[in-house]
């Protein structure tokens, strides 16, 4: 289900809005929230639920890793958009689990009509990290229906 308004939009994303996504602002278009699910500190496994305003997404990138890693997104609420590098765009709706293995490019973020939010996970792996990438350009975004 789409939604344009907030406050409608808040009712249905149950893991919460978190705070703004300031330290990773410079790799999206549009306004992020950021709602840690799990601690660091307590638990190896990093979940977050991630909130796109309306147009909201994040740059091309990569997950690397030497073995394993990679991220998988649940998507819990409103509508969004995931892209592999050479294939077509994938609609999000809630209760889609995407699987993003290391070394593919990516992007995912909300579509332009809707709010939308997923559960993030960084899956554990040897020698991770990640790689920020171009932005999704308004052209290419714009394609999408």
């Amino acid at each position: 289900m789409k939604f344009m308004n907030k406050e409608d939009f808040d009712k249905e994303n149950v893991f919460g809005l978190g705070a703004e996504n300031t330290a990773f602002a410079q790799y999206f278009i549009g306004q992020s929230y950021l709602n840690p699910l799990t601690d660091m500190k307590k638990c190896p496994l990093f979940l977050a639920n991630v909130t796109f305003e309306p147009g909201c997404r994040n740059n091309w990138h990569i997950h690397h890793a030497k073995s394993g890693g990679g991220q998988i997104l649940i998507c819990t609420a409103g509508e969004g958009w995931y892209q592999e590098e050479g294939k077509e765009a994938v609609s999000l709706t809630p209760g889609t689990v995407i699987t993003i293995p290391a070394e593919v490019k990516h992007w995912h973020g909300a579509k332009a009509d809707s709010w939308f939010s997923h559960i993030a996970i960084e899956v554990p792996g040897e020698e991770t990290g990640n790689e920020w990438c171009e932005p999704v350009t308004d052209e290419e975004y714009g394609k999408l229906q």
